[in-house]
């Protein structure tokens, strides 16, 4: 099977094209430094040629608000034109768990514009919704920091390590379309401030987490339904305490 990775460069691109190769197929990696620019569309019709699935793992390069929702909606247009005239019969994109719940951030409310294309569009599809993942604790703790103080909602998240979330999409991609969407979070739904505290414990860091229910995550307040998967979701393996041990041996 042919799948080409849009985004197959970056954090879980390149996790999921090993997956995927590792598993018998032809991958290609595609984004902009391997020639292929689904803004511009160079090259995006060559590479789309003659694959099966296409898997949208791109992230945006910008975070303003207005930016952001020009690449989803500019890359999901061309991506999916250049996809019906290849005759792509399988269209994976990755979001994240509770976009819709977070109308207050451009982010969200581009990735909710994204899936609506793929909606739309009429192509087989399926969209697989992440929960936030083990790697971007780091950013989120920096985000919330005040001084020698990061203040967190202690509303519910579910996280999950990258390399379940390539896992999961491996599978979605080679199997058929669902028509809709699924979704992938991390085996253990702890308060989000203690989320951040177990990762600036296990890294040493001084800083002190504080709790505040007032806090704004990038922008959005939260509650416990926002970040965590509805019924019935994929249950990713790794545990956030061993991925933070992994962590810290690789340093």
């Amino acid at each position: 099977m042919k799948i080409v990775i849009i985004g197959g460069t970056g954090l879980i691109g390149k996790k999921l094209a090993g997956i995927l190769r590792e598993r018998g197929h032809e991958v290609l990696a595609a984004a902009p430094s391997t020639g292929v620019d689904t803004i511009t569309r160079e090259g995006l019709a060559q590479a789309v040629d003659g694959a099966d699935v296409v898997v949208d793992v791109a992230n945006a390069p910008v975070w303003e608000d207005q930016a952001v929702l020009q690449f989803f909606e500019t890359s999901g247009r061309n991506l999916l034109a250049a996809e019906a005239a290849a005759g792509v019969r399988h269209h994976v994109a990755l979001s994240i768990v509770g976009s819709e719940r977070l109308p207050d951030t451009g982010y969200f409310r581009a990735k909710v514009a994204q899936e609506d294309l793929i909606k739309a569009s009429g192509r087989p599809h399926t969209i697989l919704r992440a929960t936030q993942f083990f790697e971007f604790v780091g950013g989120i703790a920096q985000s919330a920091t005040i001084g020698d103080e990061i203040r967190l909602s202690p509303a519910l998240i579910q996280p999950i390590a990258a390399q379940d979330v390539a896992l999961a999409l491996a599978d979605v991609a080679v199997a058929p379309p669902v028509n809709g969407t699924v979704e992938v979070a991390g085996p253990e739904a702890m308060p989000l401030d203690e989320l951040v505290r177990r990762f600036v414990r296990g890294t040493k860091d001084t800083r002190k987490v504080v709790p505040d229910v007032h806090a704004r995550y990038f922008g959005g307040l939260l509650s416990d339904r926002t970040l965590t998967p509805g019924a019935n979701p994929r249950i990713g393996a790794i545990h956030f305490e061993d991925w933070l041990a992994a962590q810290a041996g690789r340093r």
